[in-house]
């Protein structure tokens, strides 16, 4: 793997996950646009890959995923390899990528190495050969990324009906507590709220963006955190 550089900590790059960033080195695009020109042309730090799966093994406690961004990462022969051991620790994967190798993506989706795909379209299709300054055939890697991962649950969601009895569209399926308690929040759309604590700082949150009106209720331990409804 060709490292050029590690962002420690982002809570931006991977959509609901607490995260690192790697940044491989090297494109076979040549976008004129591009934000990652230096790492495109070979530049940038240099790290190797056991450099990167040391700080994953320390940071297990902190982190929740892991991003490959590039340059394109499936340019990288080794990049299997390292995902395995990326996913060996735990964590989950979001992959950028440009779309240019379906083949090596729906390997890795087979393989379930990766947990989030995002691809930057450049241009509308009849224009990508001269934006990208190569001739792709981006239509069909476009209808891979759009079917893989199912953001609605949907197998999972009408086997748990099945299972259970109960209709799939009462089925709320999610990646984590963070996103279930987005996913509540937005499907009740509360006007208040009253929320009993110590709990999960998320809800707050969540429901502040919501637009919700809060009241919080401190449980005390000396009553072993049990409700007083007298106080209501």
């Amino acid at each position: 793997m060709k490292i050029g550089g590690l962002q420690k900590l982002t809570l931006l790059d991977y959509p609901g996950k607490v995260a690192c960033t790697v940044f491989t080195v090297g494109c076979n695009f040549r976008c004129p646009f591009c934000h990652n020109a230096p790492l495109v042309e070979g530049e940038g730090e240099d790290y190797s890959e056991e450099d990167i799966l040391q700080f994953l093994r320390k940071r297990r406690t902190v982190l929740e995923g892991v991003c490959l961004t590039g340059g394109e990462p499936l340019l990288q022969r080794d990049a299997e390899h390292f995902l395995r051991e990326v996913k060996a620790m735990g964590y989950a994967v979001k992959l950028d990528t440009n779309g240019a190798f379906p083949d090596k993506l729906q390997r890795l989706a087979e393989e379930k190495l990766i947990d989030y795909v995002a691809m930057d379209v450049k241009n509308r299709k009849q224009s990508y050969d001269v934006t990208t300054g190569v001739k792709t055939d981006i239509a069909a890697h476009v209808d891979l990324l759009s079917s893989y991962p199912d953001r609605e649950y949907t197998s999972l969601r009408e086997t748990i009906s099945e299972y259970c009895s109960i209709p799939a569209e009462f089925i709320l399926p999610g990646n984590g507590s963070s996103e279930l308690i987005a996913l509540l929040i937005d499907a009740r759309a509360p006007k208040r709220t009253l929320i009993l604590g110590p709990t999960y700082s998320e809800y707050s949150r969540e429901l502040a963006l919501s637009g919700s009106t809060q009241e919080y209720y401190h449980l005390k331990e000396e009553q072993d955190f049990r409700l007083n409804v007298d106080d209501l």
